[in-house]
């Protein structure tokens, strides 16, 4: 098994858009033939848009683009974007008189990253498809849909973290898969084999990291809401064979 980078996923193509001075952003995974997909939602907040034409028993044979988005409920006027400019490109399902992009999008909060007042819009989303198709190359970290992502907030945002967005792929023989993950988070970052926190809440005095499992088992009572402003987007992409 061999690691490859995201941009050489055959079939797919991702573009990502940014405000870097409101710190928010938006990542778009396009696949032109269309790709069969499924969707898992979890938690107590999510947003979502027509993620249920994915479920088995409707008809959507296939998804022509996956949209992340920052800007909570209102980062998802960035599909609009993503819709136009595919339909300008004659990508989607064929309606007779225009084309029909099948495009599921998903969001996260992170207004209280840089300026509220500026969310993702469909200019956003379309710039962010015309760098998918330009070439740009995919970037780590303050980008897209996690230029205003944060991690570790269990015990606020001034003890919290900066999060972001990352990818990784594999290929072996002919068979590969890719994910790109918007990392939002309300608990920490923890290496699978130490056990170590590598990222997530702070102690008040900086001297260390909080742990915020333990943290919010000890404090649920005081009926915070730990959840409702942290999300996190994850896309896997793959040649293998699905059906549904």
């Amino acid at each position: 098994m061999k690691t490859i980078v995201i941009d050489d996923l055959p079939g797919f193509l991702i573009g990502q858009e940014q405000d870097l001075t409101a710190m928010t952003g938006c990542t778009v995974m396009i696949c032109s033939s269309g790709a069969v997909c499924g969707v898992d939602v979890r938690g107590g907040s999510p947003g979502t848009r027509d993620t249920d034409a994915l479920n088995p028993v409707n008809n959507r044979s296939s998804v022509h683009a996956v949209l992340f988005s920052g800007g909570s409920s209102f980062g998802m006027d960035a599909a609009g974007g993503v819709m136009r400019y595919l339909e300008q490109r004659k990508i989607g399902r064929d309606v007779g008189v225009t084309v029909v992009p099948n495009v599921c999008a998903a969001i996260l909060f992170d207004l209280n990253c840089g300026d509220h007042k500026v969310r993702p819009d469909e200019r956003m989303g379309y710039e962010a498809c015309e760098n998918a198709f330009s070439g740009q190359k995919w970037m780590s970290g303050n980008y897209g849909a996690g230029t205003g992502a944060t991690l570790g907030t269990a015990a606020g945002k001034m003890t919290a973290m900066k999060g972001g967005i990352g990818s990784c792929a594999l290929v072996h023989d002919k068979l590969f898969v890719g994910a790109v993950v918007a990392v939002n988070c309300v608990g920490d970052v923890v290496d699978s084999r130490s056990g170590k926190i590598t990222a997530g809440a702070r102690k008040a005095d900086n001297s260390g990291f909080l742990n915020s499992e333990l943290y919010t088992v000890e404090t649920y009572l005081n009926k915070a809401d730990f959840y409702s402003g942290n999300t996190l987007l994850a896309c896997i992409m793959t040649n293998a064979a699905l059906t549904k």
